[in-house]
């Protein structure tokens, strides 16, 4: 019911390094940005039946370090095709039809085909449950196609961005339609001139 109501949420194809080399690739969407300074993001990370660590899990205690790789309409589908539960230690980015590159900062490369990749090191993984931890890491690194963002301003280019999220089950959503809502004063909002601000992109 609470991951069915709380939507959309924001999908995070994390890569991590296995125990043999191999770069592992699972999608989690109990993510999100915890904190912008300094810059944090946030993972619940679920067993598998019978109480094991998942890969992702076990990588980040292990490693220390993992990327948080975001998912647009172009790789959804591989996305989704990274959810498969694949042995351990065998990944998953080749037969999902991705490619990898290597990260500056950490150890563990970033998917190449993502709109944008975050390089994050461990700062702790708690445990709140037998059956759930819940990550949270430094973003140490940034990459980003190009054209998505615009250096000079430092803004995303949203002609260019199309992330999805996830809603429950095998149910997702796109971004598209998007609506901009300036704050109002005190003022406005009292005399109800607040109404006017929503303004369709």
């Amino acid at each position: 019911m609470i991951t069915a109501t709380v939507v959309p949420r924001p999908i995070a194809l994390v890569t991590t390094r296995n125990e043999n080399g191999s770069i592992n690739a699972a999608p989690f969407s109990f993510f999100n940005v915890f904190s912008e300074d300094p810059p944090l993001v946030v993972l619940g990370l679920q067993s598998k039946p019978g109480l094991s660590l998942k890969d992702t899990t076990h990588n980040i205690r292990l490693t220390g370090e993992f990327v948080v790789n975001m998912v647009d309409e172009s790789i959804a589908e591989r996305m989704v095709a990274c959810a498969a539960d694949f042995p351990k230690n065998e990944s998953e980015i080749g037969p999902a039809g991705l490619s990898l590159t290597p990260s500056e900062h950490i150890d563990v490369d970033y998917i190449s085909e993502a709109p944008v990749a975050l390089e994050c090191r461990r700062v702790t993984v708690l445990q709140f449950a037998k059956t759930r931890d819940l990550a949270i890491g430094e973003i140490v690194g940034l990459h980003a196609k190009e054209g998505l963002i615009d250096l000079e301003t430092k803004r995303i280019n949203w002609d260019n961005y199309n992330p999805i999220g996830r809603l429950y089950a095998n149910q997702y959503i796109r971004t598209h339609d998007r609506f901009s809502m300036s704050i109002p004063s005190p003022e406005d909002i009292i005399s109800g001139k607040f109404k006017n601000f929503t303004e369709e992109k």
